[in-house]
């Protein structure tokens, strides 16, 4: 007999498995949560998007662009590309459909033809935070602390350490770079052909180089801070009396650049050294050109974006969730499911924060009770012929040193389960883990 082939996912698009989701839950409803206090509001962007969007927003002579878009034509010729990023749709959105509102963000998968690596893969997923109209240093200050701040509650600031700079504006980068390129062609040194193309294209790039010769020569390079114009100066100065206020410490890095060719003036970085090479979980900066680029006129714009694939391989280092029910009900007898089933549904409707899993199909009291147990439910409810007939439930508990059993009624089960997560310390600690 022929047997076809299994299919597997493609190769860096990965699955996120049931065990892992409850840290992605925990993780993204502490963003979210946290956004909706700083007054942000969330917008749903498409996955597809128009090719030009991002030729004209990132740059055409950009790496992303030339080698990582995954473009195809659809049925009617038009490029399309799965979105890379997001900051290009939000702007996009908010010019198309006259938003007024300042302050959104967005989280989804974002797609990127690279080699894939842990915390790297073709398929990824951000959370971005975007912010319009408002040109001064506050705003800029605003979303470095509110990203901070997501650190704190995630339990992972002393993680991670932010790097600052900022690149000016377009006059402040084409004189830095016409001195960045004559310097690095007065070393008289042979580039790697990814640098030589960099130098050509996009100088700033080769700030970004992999290779450890150039990353050493670079240490004694011209530094972009040295070209800022007055503005950009003042701007970068008050950002940092902001931050220094408010006791958010932070490396300033002359190096640092952003990816993508639309950011102007504040440019930083939120890094890790607990994640091998991967080390930049969290990443921003100004881009007061980019509204004028997609023809939405002159608004100036700042935001930043979390991978949260780093985010997760972070928190996992330091957080562990269990997927397990609060109850697990276990029903045995002929002709039993149907009312057990009706209990319990009314049991959720009293207590809809409550995991409860109903055991489904055959199977004796003593198999069920294993199952139970290994599940990592806190209480068994067990219905039978005996309880159905007296209108009641045995409960029984399972993380206690003995199996306590107790007999209630099916008309004050709801109560006496409230009371229990109350009072019981075990089974509160957990439930409220559980509901985090």
């Amino acid at each position: 007999m022929h047997i076809e082939p299994s299919i597997h996912n493609l190769r860096g698009m990965s699955d996120i498995l049931p065990h892992e989701t409850q840290l992605w839950r925990y993780m993204d409803n502490t963003l979210s949560t946290l956004l909706t206090t700083y007054g942000y509001s969330e917008i749903r962007l498409p996955l597809l998007e128009s090719s030009a969007l991002f030729e004209r927003s990132i740059g055409a002579a950009t790496e992303l662009v030339e080698k990582e878009m995954y473009c195809f034509d659809d049925r009617n010729g038009m490029s399309i590309t799965l979105r890379p990023e997001g900051t290009a749709g939000c702007m996009r959105a908010r010019t198309q459909h006259g938003l007024h509102d300042n302050r959104l963000w967005y989280h989804g998968p974002m797609f990127r033809y690279e080699r894939p690596q842990q915390g790297r893969m073709r398929q990824f997923h951000q959370l971005g935070v975007e912010t319009f109209g408002m040109p001064d240093a506050d705003i800029d200050a605003e979303l470095i602390a509110l990203n901070y701040r997501m650190w704190q509650q995630l339990g992972v600031d002393a993680q991670l350490t932010l790097q600052l700079n900022s690149i000016g504006n377009q006059h402040t980068r084409e004189n830095y770079c016409a001195q960045l390129v004559q310097w690095i062609r007065d070393q008289a040194i042979t580039l790697h052909p990814t640098d030589e193309a960099r130098l050509t294209a996009n100088p700033l790039r080769i700030l970004d180089s992999k290779d450890t010769a150039m990353q050493k020569l670079l240490h004694d390079a011209p530094q972009i801070t040295d070209f800022l114009d007055d503005d950009s100066r003042s701007h970068f100065d008050q950002l940092r009396h902001i931050l220094d206020n408010a006791s958010i410490r932070y490396r300033i890095n002359p190096y640092l650049v952003r990816g993508l060719d639309y950011y102007n003036r504040t440019v930083f970085e939120w890094t890790t050294t607990h994640l091998g090479a991967q080390g930049a979980v969290s990443a921003g900066g100004r881009y007061d050109g980019l509204a004028a680029q997609l023809g939405g006129g002159d608004v100036c714009a700042c935001g930043f974006a979390i991978g949260l694939d780093r985010l997760y391989l972070l928190l996992k280092q330091h957080i562990e969730l269990h997927n397990v029910p609060h109850i697990y009900t276990v029903v045995f007898g002929d002709d039993i499911f149907a009312h057990a089933m009706a209990q319990i549904e009314q049991i959720r409707t009293a207590h809809p924060e409550l995991s409860i899993v109903m055991h489904c199909g055959d199977g004796s009291l003593k198999s069920q009770l294993k199952k139970a147990d290994k599940s990592g439910a806190i209480l068994a409810l067990i219905i039978g012929q005996n309880e159905m007939t007296a209108r009641e439930m045995t409960v029984r508990e399972l993380r206690t040193e003995k199996s306590t059993q107790h007999t209630v009624s099916d008309a004050h089960i709801a109560q006496w389960l409230n009371d229990y997560f109350i009072r019981h310390p075990f089974g509160n600690t957990i439930h409220k883990k559980l509901l985090q």
